[in-house]
Order: C-alpha cells, then sequence, then structure tokens
C-alpha cells in the first residue's frame, strides 16, 4: 500500500477515564483527538480499556465484593458496533486522523478487553480482544482469539496492537512482525502497580520496538487522588494504584523520540521517519533475511472462536476423512512442506475444526 506521507506525526494520549460519569469519557477521547490533530498528529493512541475505564476495582477488591462494581462495567460497555464506535469514527473522519481505541467490550453476556484501530475515513479497521486477560483481569474479562492477531494497511502505515502484557508472549509479537507491521501500538493501563510496572514497560517497548523493526507508540492511563479514592478508600491499597505510567514513543532502534511521560495528563507527540524501519531491517531483518524458517516457524489457528461448530450433512468414509481435510486446508498453501512438521500441525487444526 502506497502512503502519502514519510513521515507520520504520533500521538500517544496519557488521560484519566471520567469514573464518575463513564459516557463522558468518550468525550473526553474526542477532545483528546482534536486537540492532537490540531498539534498536527496524523495517529492517535489511547490506554488499554480507556473506555468506560480499565476495571482498577479487580485489583484492590476480593471477587466476593466485585459483583457491584463489574455489573456497572457491564452497563456502560461498549458494543461494537455502537453509538461510542459511531462518535469515534465521526471524529476521525472529520480530523483526518487514524485512532487506536482501547475498550471494554460487550457482546452479549461477556466482557472482552477491545483494541479498535480506526482508519482516517472513520472505518474500523481492526477489532480484535486480547487473547489472555492477567491476573486479576480473568475475573472481568473473557478470553479473544487469534483472529485479531492481524496487521492493517492504514492511511500511515501497516499497524499492529497489542494490549499490556500480551507483550510478553514473543509468539503473539512474532505473529504481527510476521505480517511486517511498520507502527506497534501498544496500550497498558496505567495508575498500576507502581514504579516497577513502569520500568518493565519501558524494557519491553523498546525491545519489540528493536526486535520488529518498527515504530512503538505507547499510552497509559492516569488516575487522580480522588478518583483513587473512590475505587477503594482503604489507603493501604492506594499505593496499588499509583505508578505504572509510561506513555512514550520509540523508533525502530529503541530510542525515545520524546521524553516519555510517567505523571499527570498529556501527550507524547513525535515524528515517525518510515525511512528508519528499512534503515533497521537492512541490519536485522527477524521475520526475513535473520530468519531460519525451515528450523523456527510459528503456527496460528486464526479461526474466531465460536461456541457451536456446524456439523457436515454427509460424514466421509472413516477411512478417506483425514486425507480430504488435509488436502484442502493445503490447497491455496504456496509455502515449503516439511512432511512431519506440516502434518502435524494439519491435524492440530483438523481436530480443532
Amino acid at each position: 500500500m502506497a502512503h502519502p506521507r514519510s513521515v507520520i506525526r504520533a500521538a500517544a494520549v496519557q488521560i484519566a477515564p471520567d469514573l464518575e460519569r463513564p459516557a463522558a469519557t468518550v468525550d473526553r477521547v474526542c477532545s483528546a483527538i482534536d486537540e492532537a490533530a490540531d498539534r498536527g498528529a496524523h495517529l492517535v493512541v489511547f490506554p488499554e480499556t480507556f473506555v468506560p475505564y480499565y476495571p482498577y476495582f479487580s485489583f484492590v477488591q476480593p471477587p466476593c465484593r466485585q459483583g457491584p462494581d463489574h455489573l456497572r462495567l457491564y452497563e456502560h460497555a461498549v458494543a461494537v458496533p455502537g453509538p461510542v464506535t459511531e462518535a469515534v469514527a465521526e471524529r476521525c473522519r472529520a480530523r483526518e486522523v487514524v485512532v487506536l481505541l482501547g475498550v471494554n467490550e460487550r457482546d452479549h453476556g461477556s466482557l472482552y478487553n477491545t483494541q479498535l484501530l480506526f482508519d482516517a475515513d472513520g472505518r474500523l479497521v481492526l477489532k480484535r480482544r486480547k487473547i489472555t486477560p492477567t491476573y486479576h483481569e480473568r475475573m472481568v474479562w473473557g478470553q479473544g482469539d487469534a483472529s485479531g492477531l492481524k496487521v492493517a494497511d492504514t492511511r500511515v502505515g501497516r499497524i499492529g496492537a497489542l494490549a499490556c502484557w500480551e507483550h510478553y508472549n514473543p509468539l503473539a509479537r512474532y505473529a504481527l512482525m510476521a505480517q511486517h507491521e511498520e507502527i506497534h501500538c501498544a496500550q497498558f493501563p496505567g495508575s498500576l502497580v507502581g514504579q516497577v510496572f513502569a520500568d518493565q514497560m519501558g524494557v519491553t517497548i523498546r525491545h519489540h520496538a528493536l526486535e520488529s523493526g518498527c515504530f512503538v507508540i505507547n499510552a497509559t492511563a492516569w488516575l487522580t487522588d480522588a478518583q483513587i479514592r473512590s475505587i477503594t478508600p482503604d489507603e493501604t491499597l492506594h499505593g496499588a494504584l499509583r505508578g505504572g505510567c509510561h506513555t512514550a514513543i520509540v523508533s525502530p532502534e529503541g530510542r525515545y523520540l520524546a521524553e516519555p511521560l510517567t505523571e499527570g495528563e498529556g501527550m507524547v507527540v513525535a515524528d515517525l521517519d518510515l525511512a528508519l524501519v528499512t534503515k533497521r531491517k537492512r541490519m536485522m531483518d527477524s521475520v526475513g533475511h535473520y530468519a531460519r524458517p525451515e528450523l523456527l516457524a510459528l503456527a496460528i489457528n486464526d479461526r474466531p472462536a465460536t461456541p457451536v461448530v456446524p456439523m457436515q450433512a454427509t460424514a466421509a468414509p472413516a477411512d478417506t476423512a483425514s486425507p480430504p481435510a488435509t488436502k484442502a486446508h493445503h490447497e491455496h498453501d504456496t509455502t515449503p512442506r516439511h512432511a512431519g512438521a506440516d502434518d502435524r500441525v494439519a491435524v492440530a487444526r483438523i481436530a480443532a475444526a
């Protein structure tokens, strides 16, 4: 895809949600898009599940007390498509910016940690769900699947996205690297765990930039002292809701392009020279000349997960069932076959189906 610009201005937004009026968080998103666009940004990245807010309550409350807060999150969660996606899409069209937004998505009886990528014309070009919620988050969200591990072509370049500790899953990152992402959007909750979380975040995003040979835009949220007190009145737990903010932009060479933002609300804005992607990959292309696919390769089940799988009208004879299924899977596959490994992968996929 030919992109009209070789230099992209990106904005990573560190912002507080509206915990008292969750619906108003969307207004904060639209205002931040306007501010970023006024500063010349072509790409704007928001924190993890920013709309309506990250479930901070789940980190400081025992499960037996989470019911009311969990139900409130259901009440204000985002339908995709729905009013929230329409409002953000309209603002993207009006300001001609690409936006990566984290939301709590409601799909019937389940919530998901979902990343939404809007192109500059307002189209929703990627919807993906966090594949494994972390620790306390498993009480809140369901699991995503690999159908969302995709890189999307946008007006500013090829964009991939992961949320929080998905960056500690090297195979998930490699799935995006293999699709040649030029810009990686990372999201973390912010205001959580403490300084160690921010320190680890910095290592994580810089390492991915180096390994993938791409730019990384990372956004974290911010909580005020008043908001922390509203989440839990127990002062001994307030430290668990501070620190952990590291909004930053990193080049393919692992360098910060602006000073990371670790406290308060604001934006980190920087220009991304896409020529640096080639400069880095000339030296080390981890999915190209530096790869050894005949030794190490990644198999992905990228079919959407579903609780219902229709049965075939007629079943093939037992002695012929496996070979046609294997052949059908490979009939459009132009990659070289390695008998042992490929057959095992084929069997795994057939069994999953």
